[in-house]
């Protein structure tokens, strides 16, 4: 059985794409499929390649029981489009650059991630790198929603309880 492999992807790679990497990667080890779906995260731009998330990210996470301090930043690549069924964004630019680089031939779910949570609005991940600690938080509040509720449509599609 092939693994179903996910990428979540922000602008730096620092804040929100690894929390949701790790957070995600957290309930698919919780569930016992570790084996069935691999998970990566980068970012749209070359700003932050091979820096560790930022502390504040590593620091709330941590806090919920999720540490991301192996993880390291890198950039999408186009081989990506061949490697990810699903290649999540944190907001609509990020997104949107996505689907400029997207190979015609991609047949994976490129979209945003936040509608996975069933929250309504907003759609958007909110990029906590500016603001305070309390927007880390936050951050994780919506990641946690929408990695539950990403795991559960993978499951449902693939057959897995």
């Amino acid at each position: 059985m092939d693994k179903v492999k996910v990428l979540f992807v922000c602008l730096g790679n620092i804040c929100r794409s690894p929390t949701a990497h790790g957070v995600f990667q957290h309930l698919v080890s919780e569930r016992g499929l570790s084996q069935q779906i691999e998970v990566d995260s980068a970012g749209t731009s070359d700003w932050h390649i091979g820096r560790s998330p930022d502390s504040r990210a590593q620091a709330a996470a941590l806090q919920r029981g999720c540490d991301l301090s192996a993880l390291s930043a890198r950039q999408v690549s186009s081989a990506d489009f061949y490697d990810f069924d699903y290649i999540l964004a944190m907001d609509n630019q990020n997104l949107q650059d996505l689907e400029q680089v997207s190979p015609a031939g991609f047949s994976g779910y490129l979209e945003l991630f936040l509608p996975y949570g069933n929250i309504g609005e907003p759609r958007e991940v909110p990029d906590p790198y500016y603001g305070g600690e309390q927007g880390f938080d936050q951050v994780l509040d919506m990641v946690e929603l929408a990695s539950t509720g990403l795991l559960n449509h993978i499951c449902k599609r693939q057959g897995w309880s």
